[in-house]
């Protein structure tokens, strides 16, 4: 009760802000019920006199409301289904920037986490080069076995930072529960489940190790890409509230001009931005969610190298399969097959008819074809997709949305680089070339395969099974003959029935296997 309490006033002061701050004004009120028009009518009383229109006033809000909004402020940004996309751009561009904690408190810090004094693990470990909500970043220098020294970039956790995180997120918990109650149509937006994603990822992010484990994946599974590399980390100096890397010297993407300066081809950086996240989404199923300027760097060699590994996204093999086969569909204007998918992954209620949904991408894929490729805004072609998610009652995929968002973000990065970058066309090759793999002649063989291993692994557990219900039918004999007679009768007849249906599956399997293998 207490902290119900408690809970109930830290959310009110966040309201407050949002009202004072003008961030109310996102909220459409034509969508909202008679109750919450009210409310809102109440919270726009409160905007302070004098303040600019659009979307900055989320941003704002935010700001005021310290480190824990901020980040969950930047991870809005990749909700554009939430907050609309004017709002998504803006607090994009939230700072995360705090003054640093002092030096002696890094040092400490280090010194408890990997039980060595620093002097004992660096050669030498400078003054903070840049500070966050939660760490700042030193520069170390470290000398190998053989006398070779290193340089590292030391991340090191704010105190503190773990116990008000956990505080904040309370709040929002509490907050999300309350949005549900008043408007349970809002539940399509799921807010309580973003609370929670935003929770895991926020505890991820505070566990040094478990980044250190997202570099290390998305380098194995980029080890033979020749244009994009990942930091290694360096596993000895790292805990969980430090985390140490390679040094990368680079130039990082913020601006042509210094590409061209460092001898490097922007036109060329724009499209391997494009093709290393698609690499990852659609491949790997496992891609760098925050592939802004200042995550992206370019090494000597014309390399691209992506930092700071807090916020991943995965893709199960159904997502990835469908991604790639919508952007094909696009590419390729076949609308009707990209409404197909969203059927067949069961995005959309069966109830809806496909053609007509077909007619709604048409909406959104003709006006691509019909422009120049440095005048098609994936900004706009994303808000009229939200529109017929909304439109044809698909629920919101959190993964799908977050990928979609983070699309934007690395084409906007390509097209500082090269303003008349066809994502299309760039996008295109890594598309057939998943497809080809995955869906041709190869890709049905290894189905065929795995589909005979499911099938091994049922008939295994089959003798485990039936030991099983010998046990349970011994101790009912116990307890009561006739129960114990009928419950054998049943456990018999299941078990015939199970052995019919492996057998059927057997024979599924291996005629699919033998489809495939005709096939190709």
């Amino acid at each position: 009760m207490i902290s119900a309490a408690v809970n109930l006033f830290r959310g009110a002061r966040v309201g407050f802000v949002l009202a004072r701050e003008g961030a109310l004004a996102l909220a459409d009120p034509t969508e909202l019920p008679p109750h919450l028009r009210l409310a809102l009518r109440i919270g726009r009383s409160l905007e302070r006199p004098g303040l600019d229109d659009g979307a900055a006033r989320l941003s704002a809000a935010m700001t005021r409301l310290g480190p824990s909004y901020v980040k969950f402020g930047q991870f809005l940004a990749t909700r554009p289904d939430i907050v609309g996309m004017r709002a998504a751009f803006d607090l994009e561009k939230l700072q995360d920037r705090v003054p640093p904690f002092p030096q002696e408190v890094a040092l400490r810090t280090v010194e408890m986490a990997l039980g060595k004094p620093v002097g004992q693990l660096f050669v030498s470990f400078s003054e903070p080069i840049a500070a966050a909500s939660i760490a700042q970043v030193h520069k170390a220098i470290v000398q190998d076995p053989d006398g070779t020294q290193r340089a590292l970039a030391v991340k090191v956790m704010r105190p503190g930072v773990r116990e008000r995180f956990m505080r904040d997120l309370e709040v929002m918990r509490f907050m999300a529960r309350v949005v549900h109650a008043l408007s349970p149509q809002a539940e399509r937006l799921r807010p309580r489940e973003v609370v929670e994603i935003l929770a895991r990822s926020v505890l991820m992010e505070m566990d040094f190790r478990l980044e250190a484990a997202a570099a290390s994946e998305l380098a194995e599974n980029t080890k033979n890409d020749p244009d994009f590399r990942v930091p290694k980390p360096e596993w000895e100096l790292t805990a969980r509230e430090v985390l140490s890397a390679e040094w990368i010297d680079g130039t990082r993407l913020h601006s042509a001009a210094d590409l061209i300066a460092a001898g490097h081809d922007p036109q060329t950086i724009g499209r391997t931005v494009i093709q290393s996240f698609l690499r990852q989404a659609i491949r790997d199923g496992f891609f760098h969610a925050d592939m802004h300027q200042g995550n992206l760097l370019v090494d000597a060699e014309g390399r691209l190298v992506a930092v700071d590994f807090g916020i991943m996204g995965r893709l199960g093999p159904h997502e990835r399969r469908f991604l790639a086969e919508i952007l094909l569909g696009f590419i390729l204007r076949d609308y009707h097959r990209v409404a197909k998918v969203h059927f067949e992954a069961g995005y959309v209620p069966a109830h809806h008819s496909v053609e007509d949904f077909a007619q709604a991408i048409r909406a959104i894929g003709e006006p691509i074809h019909q422009r120049r490729a440095d005048e098609i805004s994936m900004a706009k072609v994303l808000t009229l997709l939200f529109d017929v998610t909304a439109l044809f009652d698909m629920s919101t995929r959190t993964e799908l949305v977050m990928l979609q968002k983070t699309m934007v973000v690395v084409e906007g990065v390509a097209r500082s680089l090269d303003p008349r970058l066809d994502m299309w066309t760039t996008a295109e090759p890594v598309v057939r070339a998943w497809i080809a793999r995955n869906m041709g002649p190869v890709g049905r063989a290894q189905s065929g395969l795995e589909a005979l291993r499911v099938v091994s692994d049922v008939v295994g557990d089959i003798p485990d099974l039936a030991m099983r219900l010998k046990r349970v039918l011994v101790r009912l004999d116990e307890t009561g003959t006739g129960d114990a007679r009928r419950l054998e009768r049943f456990a018999r007849n299941e078990r015939y029935r199970a052995i019919w249906s492996t057998l059927a599956l057997w024979g599924i399997a291996i005629g699919a296997l033998v489809m495939a293998f005709r096939g190709s």
